[in-house]
């Protein structure tokens, strides 16, 4: 680990942000415990831990702890498919059709719902898509598909009565693209951004595409090469006891637990391996995936990606280069980051308005977060990147730690390089 100084950051003032994070929220009872890493400059430069990673054995957090990373999971299946992009075998212009042949009639929901018997179809009357859905379209969230968790709409009902992209699901990816042929769109593509179930479609394309299962082209093409040996679509047997516990907020203050990590179902292989929020992984093994992206794509003498390839996440490819804020699908939409001047990229939100985001940070930085309230960020003008671990769904504060750890993080800069 190098002196914080050496790379125009201050150790003084990185203790503090390790002070404040555990006072504010392990202390306070809001987390049970957290991990933070940050490098800079081709070195890390901090690694801060306080709390449990178990609050009913006792056991503290440890930096090779196993954590589920849900939705962090998303950049990383953007990145197995951009590799195919450079391969010559999809484009993000493609319409989606072209790779997924039922889906070329998918209306827009016009009306009807979602019946109440088991065994019976769903039931709707559609309008047609204004125009067809691209691959882009998945990558930005802006497709017309929907989370079954949303609870907005007849789309979001049908999805959780038909248990879309559910882990547990017979038939893995390939059913969930079945399944979902025979459900509306929420709107027509390119009309709104809507956090969905598209990057668990990017996984399904990275499937079909490579010839492999989603999870192997992940193993061979990608966490072995990495070095990411810790990372996975599940947490086996012998490694159970480096297995996070998960929480979730109690009425009242504290926490309660969640995802016991004893007896907990990620100790198996699922039967979806989901793009969107399936892995598991350690804050070592997201370090160096973040390493690899801000090193342009090339860690260690091996290449993934071009240069120009990763320079696309730090662009807004939203339609007519709207923002988040502009194009949401409506009031209560749930996002891992807030929508002040934030643009969205490949599988990633990026920061297109330093001043709108009120936080501070650098145009092209490009990030994203997890449901148990995990987050990292890449900031290619500063050579910094930023893992955060922690372990509670649904907490409310989940975008306030956020800003508290991107605040602290860069008032540790003693020299900025923009």
């Amino acid at each position: 680990m190098a002196k914080p100084e050496s790379v125009g950051l201050s150790s003084a003032r990185l203790a503090l942000l390790d002070s404040v994070m555990k006072a504010r929220y392990v202390d306070s009872g809001q987390l049970p415990g957290l991990l933070t890493q940050i490098w800079r400059k081709g070195a890390l430069v901090h690694t801060g831990m306080a709390g449990l990673m178990d609050i009913e054995r006792n056991k503290p957090m440890r930096e090779d702890a196993i954590f589920r990373i849900y939705s962090m999971t998303k950049p990383i299946t953007a990145v197995a498919l951009m590799m195919l992009v450079e391969e010559g075998k999809i484009g993000l212009d493609d319409d989606v059709h072209m790779h997924i042949p039922a889906w070329k009639k998918l209306g827009v929901y016009a009306t009807g719902m979602p019946t109440l018997l088991a065994s019976a179809p769903p039931s709707f009357i559609t309008t047609p898509t204004k125009r067809p859905m691209k691959v882009v379209d998945l990558v930005t969230h802006t497709s017309g598909l929907t989370y079954g968790f949303m609870m907005r709409t007849m789309v979001d009902a049908a999805y959780r009565k038909q248990k879309i992209a559910d882990f547990q699901t017979p038939g893995g990816l390939d059913a969930m693209i079945e399944d979902l042929a025979k459900l509306p769109l929420d709107f027509s593509p390119g009309d709104y951004w809507n956090y969905s179930i598209s990057i668990d479609v990017m996984g399904y394309l990275v499937q079909k595409l490579s010839g492999q299962t989603f999870g192997e082209f992940l193993r061979t093409r990608l966490f072995e090469p990495l070095g990411m040996k810790d990372t996975a679509f599940h947490c086996p047997h012998d490694k159970i006891e480096r297995f996070t516990s998960c929480y979730q907020p109690k009425p009242g203050g504290g926490i309660t637990i969640q995802d016991d990590a004893q007896k907990s179902t990620y100790a198996e292989p699922p039967k979806l391996e989901s793009g969107g929020g399936g892995l598991v992984s350690t804050i070592q093994d997201y370090m160096r995936f973040c390493r690899m992206l801000l090193a342009k794509g090339t860690l260690d003498g091996v290449q993934y990606l071009s240069p120009k390839t990763v320079e696309m996440f730090s662009l807004n490819l939203l339609p007519d280069g709207k923002l988040m804020g502009e194009m949401v699908a409506g009031p209560g939409l749930f996002s891992e980051a807030g929508y002040g001047g934030v643009g969205f990229s490949i599988g990633c939100g990026v920061n297109m308005d330093v001043a709108k985001s009120r936080l501070p940070g650098s145009v092209g930085e490009f990030f994203w977060g997890g449901a148990a309230a995990t987050a990292f960020w890449i900031d290619p003008k500063e050579d910094l990147t930023v893992v955060f671990m922690t372990q509670v769904m649904g907490s409310e504060s989940r975008l306030t730690l956020r800003r508290d750890l991107r605040t602290l993080v860069y008032s540790a800069m003693t020299e900025s390089f923009t």
